[in-house]
């Protein structure tokens, strides 16, 4: 079939809702230094999802959830290079299927197989390939991939932040960090795509700036282009002026496969925003809940004049908030997104990340000791919370509004 056939059959039965209210799974598991050694973070082992997978399922899919960000480990995976046991993703498929969930497929979660050094690595990036291409033959069901999540996080936790992985601290370190997950994100989105009639559903972190004065905005607009690069290399942007000297260590045989790879084509991007999203440069009080959600509508809309393709928030929740805050919260950002969808912009959806409590993610994983972070639909005793029923009837309601400019 050729290029043209394959285009006509994909555009005429998007598979991707118009709108979802969507939950997922968390599992991060990269390896952080606390108390003096090398530690895996292990968000699953903390949460005992995998001994409680059917539960934890049904509970979600008894809200109205029909989306399901799931990813099982790579490391548990590929345990060795090019030896694959699937024993957990076959768990993980079957039980979405009993469950009536359409996964959206999580590949690298922050994390790699010990064998792999780090994101510095180019290694990794054959590696995944290798990967993606044996889930794709074993695998003939998914349609919605994020192959790596968050690849400009992790870049920036890994190699610019030095609290992750590779543990560097450089704008070049950063610069081929993320060149590499974009590269790998890229190769696998190829291999999807030319084997099915897949799509890159995205999580991406989206910072929102909040600027004092003058100089503070000139501050934030450099910091929004390092916070973007991420969206220009996988879209084909030129990078903005601030952004480029991040690029200046990574090979022009990388860049050149990155455009070569380019496509907007069965796209939703991924907004990862969260109440610390918002980014405040220069003295401004703490924002509110209302003033955060405006500043994510303004920040979107930008983002959508430059890139042009359609987006979702893959993740929400109401991390660094209490807990009392997650229905305002919960309800305050879908009202913007009815807002943004009755001007045209096409928002797909809204993930509540996620299903249930979290660990560690109040201080970013760096002292992986099992602290609480008090942001799921259900407790640490997989109890609902109000915040799990409110989503409920908003799933119930179906899509805030019809969008009009869904592609």
């Amino acid at each position: 079939m050729n290029d043209s056939a394959v285009t006509v059959r994909r555009r005429a039965s998007p598979p991707f809702p118009d709108f979802a209210f969507a939950c997922g799974e968390e599992g991060s598991d990269p390896l952080v230094f606390h108390d003096g050694r090398e530690v895996r973070v292990d968000e699953f082992a903390r949460s005992g999802h995998l001994d409680r997978m059917d539960d934890d399922l049904s509970a979600v899919a008894g809200l109205g959830v029909r989306v399901w960000r799931y990813g099982m480990p790579w490391r548990l995976t590929e345990r060795a290079p090019g030896e694959y046991d699937w024993t957990l993703w076959d768990r993980a498929l079957a039980a979405c299927a009993r469950h009536g969930l359409q996964p959206v497929v999580d590949l690298c979660h922050f994390g790699l197989p010990d064998h792999y050094p780090g994101f510095c690595d180019l290694a990794w990036v054959e590696g995944f390939g290798r990967y993606v291409d044996a889930f794709l033959a074993r695998y003939r069901e998914p349609l919605w991939f994020t192959p790596v999540n968050e690849p400009a996080m992790t870049a920036f936790a890994s190699a610019q932040f030095g609290i992750w992985n590779d543990r560097r601290s450089s704008l070049e370190d950063f610069g081929l960090a993320l060149a590499h997950c974009v590269l790998a994100n890229l190769e696998a989105l190829a291999r999807i795509r030319g084997d099915r009639d897949g799509w890159w559903v995205g999580a991406e972190g989206f910072a929102c700036f909040r600027a004092a004065g003058d100089d503070e905005a000139r501050e934030a607009e450099r910091q929004r282009a390092a916070a973007q690069l991420v969206w220009d290399l996988h879209f084909g942007v030129a990078p903005r002026p601030a952004a480029e000297a991040a690029l200046v260590a990574v090979p022009d045989r990388i860049r050149q496969r990155i455009d070569a790879l380019v496509t907007r084509e069965h796209v939703i991007a991924g907004h990862d925003f969260y109440p610390t999203s918002v980014l405040t440069v220069g003295g401004l009080p703490v924002p509110t809940i209302a003033e955060r959600v405006e500043c994510y509508l303004r920040e979107a809309r930008g983002w959508y004049e430059r890139y042009g393709v359609p987006f979702w928030v893959a993740e929400t929740s109401n991390l660094s908030l209490p807990v009392e805050a997650q229905i305002p919260w919960l309800e305050t950002l879908v009202d913007g997104i009815e807002t943004l969808r009755r001007d045209g912009l096409p928002v797909r959806g809204v993930c509540w990340y996620s299903r249930g409590d979290q660990y560690d993610w109040e201080n970013f994983l760096m002292t992986p000791v099992g602290q609480v972070t008090t942001v799921g639909l259900f407790d640490t005793q997989r109890r609902p919370r109000p915040v799990a029923e409110r989503f409920r009837e908003l799933a119930g309601g179906g899509a805030p509004v019809e969008a009009r400019n869904a592609e």
